[in-house]
C-alpha cells in the first residue's frame, strides 16, 4: 500500500489529507479562528457539582464550562476497579483542578475534560497521574509486546504510567529514554505554571496541526509527505532533526497553486459532504447523521449482478463494508452507528460481510467497536467522537429549513397562508389585503383561472391582491392591509396598459401554445404570439391589465 500525506497551508486554514493508494482516507482541518482544544491542559475551578449526573462543571476559561465525569475525576491505580463512588465525595464547588480536554465542544455541549493527564511523545504517551503500562493494540507480535513492556517498566518515572505507541515497534531503549525525559520535563513545567497565575488558566497548548501530524501519523509506513508551504517545510525539517531524522528524505516541497486539486482531493471532499455515496459496483450508501447517531443504509442501486440475487446482495454488501470503514474515517463520524446491510439469507454471507467490516476497521486509529450483526442485517457499532465531524466542521444548518432538509409543500403552505389571510381579514377594517409570497405558493393561492382567489374574497368580503415575489423564500409570506388608495395602486400590479418592456419569455402558455409566459416579480404576462420565443428576451407592450395577470403583445 502506497501511503502519502498531502498538506495544504493557507492563510486562514491548514488542511491535511491522508491518501492510501491515491484514495483519500482521512482529512484534518484546522482554522486560525477555531483552534483545536483537545490535548490542551488548564487549571480550572469547579463551578457546580451534579450528584444526579455524577459529574461536575468546571470553568476553564472557555465560552461554556467543561464537563467532568466522576470516572475522569478519580485517581486510579493499575488493577483498581472503583465502585459506588459519589462525585460529591471527590469534588466540591470552588475546588481547583488541573484538567485536560479530551473532547471538543460540539453543538450545544461544552468540552469534556479529565484529570487523567496524557502527554504524547513520538514513541510514548506519559500519564503522570496514573500508574499504568499499556501497549498499542496495533503491535500484534507478542514477543515485541513483551520487550516493549519490559522497556517501559524500566524507564517510566515512579508512580506514573506510559502507553507505548505504534511507532515504538522496533525502537531501542535510548529512544525511549529521550522521549520520556522530554515528557517528564514538560510535566514539571506544567505543574510549576499551575502554582502561579489566575484561575482559570491555560497551562499547556498542544502542538499545531502540522506538528501533530508529524508526531502521530508520519511514521515509517508513510511513503512520502508533500507540503505546499516553504516556511512550514523548513519547520518540518527542523522538527524531524529532533524527533526522527531518518524521515527527512520522505518530505517534499510542492509550491503549486492548489495542491489539493493536483491530487484530486477537492472533488473527494465535496463527495464526503453528500448524503449518497456511490459504490463501484453501482450500489450506493445513504448516510444520515444525527447528534449522537449515524444511520447508514445500503442499496443495490444500478447493480443487478450476473448470477443470482444472493450473490448480488453479497457483493454489494462486501463493497459497502469497505466503503463504510473509509467514510467513517474520512468524515470522522462518531457516536452510535447503525448499518442497515441488504438482507442476506445465508448465515455464512452475514459472517463474511461482518469479517470484512472488522478487517477494514483495523486501519482506523479511532477506537471503534463492532457489536455484531442481527437477523435483519443491522450492524451496531460505536466510534469514539473526539472532534467535530467533517460535515459539522464545513457546513451549518440551512437557515431556511433549520436543518430539517425539507421545506413545506405548496399545498401545505397554501392552506396555512389562506388561514392567516382569513384571520387578518377578521381583525382589520381595511377593504383591501395585499399578499406577497413565492410564485409557486401565490399560484396555489390564486388557483386555476382565479377560482381560489374568488372564493377567498367571498369568504372575507375583502378585495385581495396576491403577488408572486421571487425574493420570498417558499415558506415565507407577507400579508398586510392596505388603507390608502395610493398604496393600493402601487402595490397591486407592477405594470400598466400601454407600458413597453423587455422581458424574457419563460415558457409556453399551458392551454394556448401560440402564446408565451413571462413574469415580473412573479406577476404573469400572457404574451400573444410569443410561444416560439421561449428562452429569448423580447420587447412587449402591455395591452390589458387584470388583477392576477396582464395581456401583452410582441413589438416588431
Amino acid at each position: 500500500m502506497f501511503k502519502e500525506i498531502i498538506i495544504n497551508v493557507g492563510e486562514e486554514e491548514t488542511r491535511v489529507a491522508v491518501l492510501e493508494d491515491k484514495i483519500l482516507e482521512e482529512m484534518y482541518i484546522e482554522r486560525a479562528l477555531n483552534q483545536r482544544l483537545v490535548g490542551n491542559i488548564f487549571k480550572g475551578q469547579v463551578e457546580n457539582v451534579l450528584p444526579g449526573m455524577q459529574a461536575a462543571f468546571v470553568n476553564v476559561g472557555l465560552e461554556k464550562n467543561a464537563f467532568l465525569y466522576v470516572e475522569d475525576a478519580i485517581e486510579v491505580k493499575q488493577g483498581d476497579q472503583p465502585e459506588n463512588l459519589n462525585i460529591c465525595d471527590i469534588l466540591k464547588k470552588g475546588n481547583e483542578k488541573i484538567v485536560q480536554i479530551v473532547k471538543e465542544p460540539i453543538g450545544t455541549k461544552g468540552a469534556r475534560v479529565t484529570t487523567h493527564i496524557t502527554l504524547p511523545g513520538r514513541y510514548l504517551v506519559l500519564m503522570p497521574t496514573v500508574d499504568y503500562i499499556g501497549i498499542s493494540r496495533r503491535i500484534e507480535v507478542e514477543k515485541e509486546r513483551d520487550r516493549l513492556r519490559d522497556l517501559a517498566s524500566r524507564i517510566k518515572p515512579e508512580g506514573m504510567g506510559v502507553i507505548v505507541r505504534t511507532a515504538a515497534d522496533g525502537v531501542n531503549e535510548e529512544d525511549f529514554h529521550q522521549d520520556i525525559n522530554m515528557l517528564a520535563r514538560l510535566w514539571e513545567k506544567i505543574k510549576n505554571r499551575s502554582m502561579h497565575g489566575p484561575v482559570p488558566n491555560l497551562l499547556h497548548r498542544d502542538l499545531e496541526l502540522v506538528q501533530r501530524i508529524l508526531r502521530d501519523i508520519f511514521t515509517e509506513d508513510v511513503d512520502r509527505l508533500i507540503i505546499d508551504s516553504r516556511h512550514e517545510y523548513e519547520k518540518i525539517k527542523d522538527f524531524l532533526d529532533i524527533t526522527d531524522s531518518s524521515l527527512k528524505y520522505k518530505v517534499f516541497l510542492d509550491e503549486t497553486e492548489n495542491i489539493f486539486e493536483e491530487f484530486n482531493i477537492e472533488p473527494e471532499l465535496e463527495r464526503a459532504l453528500k448524503r449518497k455515496v456511490w459504490l463501484k459496483c453501482g450500489g450506493y450508501l445513504v448516510i444520515d447523521q444525527a447528534e449522537a447517531l449515524i444511520a447508514i443504509d445500503i442499496n443495490t442501486g444500478k447493480y443487478v449482478g450476473s448470477t443470482n440475487l444472493e450473490d448480488t446482495v453479497l457483493k454489494t454488501n462486501l463493497e459497502a463494508a469497505v466503503e463504510i470503514a473509509r467514510q467513517l474515517r474520512l468524515r470522522n463520524l462518531g457516536g452510535i452507528i447503525i448499518v442497515d446491510f441488504i438482507d442476506m439469507v445465508e448465515e455464512g454471507h452475514r459472517q463474511q460481510v461482518l469479517k470484512k467490516l472488522e478487517e477494514e476497521i483495523k486501519n482506523d486509529k479511532t477506537k471503534t467497536n463492532i457489536l455484531g450483526i442481527t437477523q435483519l442485517g443491522l450492524v451496531e457499532m460505536t466510534r469514539k467522537k473526539v472532534r467535530p465531524s467533517l460535515p459539522e466542521l464545513l457546513q451549518k444548518s440551512c437557515p431556511y429549513c433549520e436543518g430539517r432538509g425539507k421545506v413545506l409543500s405548496e399545498e401545505t403552505l397554501g392552506i396555512n397562508f389562506k388561514n392567516q389571510i382569513l384571520h387578518l381579514a377578521n381583525r382589520t377594517t381595511a377593504d383591501t389585503i395585499l399578499v406577497e409570497a413565492n410564485p409557486l405558493v401565490s399560484a396555489r393561492l390564486i388557483g386555476s383561472g382565479g377560482a381560489n382567489l374568488r372564493e377567498l374574497e367571498n369568504k372575507t368580503g375583502k378585495t385581495v391582491y396576491i403577488r408572486g415575489s421571487l425574493g420570498h423564500h417558499i415558506e415565507s409570506v407577507s400579508i398586510r392591509p392596505l388603507y390608502d388608495k395610493k398604496d393600493i395602486c402601487a402595490a397591486t400590479v407592477p405594470v400598466k396598459s400601454g407600458e413597453v418592456l423587455e422581458v424574457r419569455v419563460e415558457e409556453s402558455h399551458v392551454s394556448n401554445l401560440n402564446d408565451g409566459i413571462a413574469r415580473i416579480n412573479g406577476f404573469i404576462l400572457d404574451i400573444e404570439g410569443a410561444g416560439s420565443l421561449v428562452g429569448e428576451i423580447a420587447p412587449v407592450e402591455i395591452i390589458k391589465v387584470h388583477r392576477t395577470y396582464a395581456k401583452a403583445r410582441v413589438l416588431k
